[in-house]
């Protein structure tokens, strides 16, 4: 392809390429002496660049020692290119608006665009670029710096056109056909009536041309179609809200926030010199508490330059209060209010009263049928409404069915709730929400208590799981929420409340390191005592020591919840909550090294369960007899009492609950195992170990007593020389430990299987 400046003119291109042969250099010799890439180069000389700016020519002028005549006739060439667009199309119309000088980040999504210039297209399809993303996310400011970083790709020009896709009244296409048709030096006379043939001229004319079309803001597929490029040099780059699916062919980008480091940098470019009398870490914390908007955040920045003598740190604890953080956002005709409520304009009635109710979800993402409670409708209507919600960017989906918001956002979805529904409508949602959470908390919780399992009538309001499995799934992948529903109704609904706690006794023996179990028990001691009911409230005091008994242990706050158990039980007659206060009295005894007192407290305790015809319980206290023996270096003795308490889990008339059994199981022959092991009986260890290893991970368990085990295995088997199979238990061994936050043993456990390594 040559580049004629006229008939039989050689144009810039041209001559360009004849100075490069004749100074013997290749583009990359050349890009490398002028500093020009070479890509730009080729462009340049393929006539895709018709007109550089003058210092790009001088550079390429001084790099190829041209002087006199020869270096006169390029720069007038290049200028001539520079002003051909004027020759061919109206000054003023659809001009690219100016880049904002504080543009920060985004280096991949300008790689993209780079992509976008030069990707080959298949004939007679145009290359269109989509960039999709929610409100305040700088769609537009990314499409006009992108435009100009590639402006030099496109001689023919770059067009920009506000389709204005959020107004009540979008630019109707046959209009923009119009505007685009003028910018492109088609005079009023000549633009054709029929829109059919509007969009025919308007494509080849592209398809002549290297031109980018910005088609800003647009409204629906419908809307650009006409607008696109049929195939040619020619590129459109579409910037929406929307997300439309129904475009054939285009490569599209989700704009998401700024991380967080860029989110300081651009924060600290919009306050310029201001930024020196502001802490670094004022900044960052403001930065993130914009949620990675550059909309936010140029409201924020702008804010504090109009206010020198604001104080950013004071700015900070404002943004800190949700009450009060979206009114905060705004700044002469910045508001970013305005930007969400744009979009939710754009919704349908029913879609707006699901998107305000979900508001009272006390949590960032949900499901659909999560959605469905909250709103009050049908799971089906819940889901055509999250469509809408995401069509328009008021939430991000992700593969896993879950929705969520981005923190502003959900802030202008309660400021809409609260402007817009009743306080008995809201309180209804709440309400809703509330007592869903925690009764599928309570049904979920329930798999794993002996005399539950599978419910026998399940209530038709609830998403019913098929296995335990499912059960243990939404427990940990929802527990921010039916904590934060328990939260919500401890003060008037502590009966729900309660029920939730109790349903967590046992599911938390699954997952020991939870974090929250410490709040879950207190809420529940709370409600017990709210409604009343002195048992429960012991048996939730009792639970909150046990959380205490959990590594890091603390010894000193299991015999305080103890005591305070065994008070309340006492004045309610409870026995068996009596007899769980000594029992884990005995356990802060063990941890303290008073392992007599210990012993006598765990008999004591054993005996009462054995009297009331708890089996269950009683095991577990003989455990911790055992237990106090071991630490007390007693192994021989611990020992019996271990064997005697597996037989009597292998005994079908014991007593025991089978699901009791099925978890007990395991700890007794990892028990026994280590005792064989302090005994010198190494082989019997190592085998009764992989044993109870093998039942806990499959009963899917991870706790400290599983790391400890692995650990002892690791060392029995490098003592017996089996180098390669302790390095492997050691390792397991450090994965548990760091999965339940253990960093100091998993540390340790990397370390000698290091150290196995290199004896081997």
């Amino acid at each position: 392809m040559s580049d004629m400046g006229g008939a039989g003119r050689p144009g810039f291109g041209e001559v360009l390429r004849g100075h490069r042969r004749a100074a013997r250099l290749t583009l990359e010799q050349l890009a490398e002496v002028s500093g020009v890439s070479a890509r730009t180069l080729s462009d340049m000389e393929r006539g895709r660049s018709k007109g550089p700016q003058a210092r790009t020519v001088t550079a390429l002028a001084d790099a190829l020692k041209l002087d006199g005549t020869a270096r006169t006739r390029l720069i007038e060439l290049a200028r001539d290119g520079r002003l051909r667009d004027h020759w061919t199309r109206q000054g003023g119309l659809c001009e690219l608006p100016r880049s904002v000088e504080d543009f920060t980040g985004r280096a991949a999504e300008l790689i993209w665009m780079s992509e976008l210039v030069y990707v080959e297209s298949s004939p007679g399809v145009g290359v269109v670029g989509l960039v999709t993303g929610s409100a305040g996310l700088g769609k537009t400011t990314f499409a006009v710096r992108a435009a100009h970083a590639v402006r030099p790709s496109f001689p023919d020009g770059v067009l920009f056109l506000d389709l204005f896709g959020m107004s009540q009244r979008p630019l109707a296409a046959d209009d923009a056909l119009r505007m685009l048709l003028r910018a492109l030096g088609v005079a009023d006379r000549h633009v054709p009536g029929d829109p059919q043939e509007r969009a025919s001229l308007y494509r080849s004319l592209l398809r002549e041309k290297r031109v980018l079309v910005v088609l800003d803001n647009a409204a629906s597929e419908e809307q650009v179609r006409p607008l696109l490029p049929g195939g040619g040099a020619s590129r459109a780059l579409i910037t929406t809200r929307r997300l439309p699916a129904g475009l054939e062919g285009v490569r599209r980008l989700v704009l998401g926030p700024l991380p967080s480091a860029e989110s300081t940098e651009l924060l600290t470019g919009i306050l310029g010199e201001r930024s020196a009398n502001d802490e670094a870490s004022t900044l960052t914390r403001l930065a993130d508490l914009c949620g990675g908007l550059p909309l936010a955040l140029r409201i924020i920045g702008n804010r504090l330059l109009s206010r020198p003598d604001w104080d950013a740190a004071q700015l900070a604890a404002r943004l800190a209060d949700e009450e009060r953080r979206l009114e905060q956002f705004k700044a002469g005709d910045l508001k970013i209010a305005n930007a969400f409520g744009m979009s939710y304009e754009q919704l349908a009635d029913s879609a707006r009263r699901v998107f305000r109710s979900l508001a009272v979800i006390p949590g960032r993402d949900f499901d659909a049928a999560l959605t469905a409670v909250a709103g009050g409708v049908p799971i089906a209507d819940a889901w055509d409404a999250l469509d809408e919600l995401v069509d328009l960017g008021l939430l991000q989906d992700s593969t896993a069915g879950r929705y969520r918001f981005h923190d502003l956002v959900r802030l202008f979805a309660r400021d809409r709730l609260q402007a817009e529904e009743t306080a008995a409508g809201r309180q209804a949602s709440t309400e809703r929400v509330t007592s869903w959470l925690l009764r599928m908390a309570t049904m979920s919780g329930r798999w794993f208590e002996p005399g539950y399992g599978r419910p026998d009538r399940p209530d038709p309001d609830l998403a019913v799981q098929s296995s335990g499995e499912e059960a243990d799934w939404w427990l940990r992948g929802n527990v921010d929420y039916w904590l934060g529903a328990m939260r919500m109704a401890v003060g008037d609904r502590p009966s729900l409340v309660l029920d939730c706690a109790e349903a967590m006794h046992w599911f938390s023996e699954r997952w020991v390191h939870g974090p929250h179990w410490h709040e879950v028990f207190t809420l529940g001691a709370e409600a017990a005592a709210a409604l009343g009911d002195l048992t429960q409230q012991a048996a939730q005091l009792n639970y909150l020591s046990w959380v205490h008994s959990v590594p890091p242990r603390e010894p000193q706050l299991m015999l305080r919840y103890a005591t305070e158990a065994l008070e309340v039980a006492t004045k309610a007659g409870a026995t068996a909550q009596v007899a769980w206060a000594g029992e884990y009295t005995a356990g802060a005894l063990r941890l303290l090294g008073r392992w007599d007192e210990a012993l006598a407290m765990s008999l004591r305790a054993a005996e009462t369960f054995r009297t009331i015809g708890d089996m269950d319980s009683h095991v577990q206290c003989l455990a911790h007899v055992a237990n106090c023996l071991r630490d007390e270096g007693r192994h021989g003795k611990a020992l019996e009492y271990y064997v005697s308490l597996l037989a009597l889990m292998d005994d079908e008339h014991s007593g025991m609950t089978p699901s009791v059994v099925a978890h007990s199981r395991p700890y007794a022959l990892i028990r026994i195992a280590q005792c064989l092991g302090h005994l010198g009986r190494r082989a019997e260890a190592i085998a009764g170990l992989g044993e109870g290893l093998e039942l806990l991970e499959a009963l899917q368990v991870s706790d400290y007593r599983h790391g400890e085990a692995l650990e002892t295995l690791a060392a029995l088997l490098a003592e017996e020389g089996r180098t390669d199979e302790s390095r492997g238990a050691y390792a397991r061994a450090a994965l548990v430990f760091e999965s339940i936050g253990d960093t100091e043993a998993g540390s340790r456990c990397h370390a000698l299987a290091g150290a196995a390594t290199a004896v081997s």
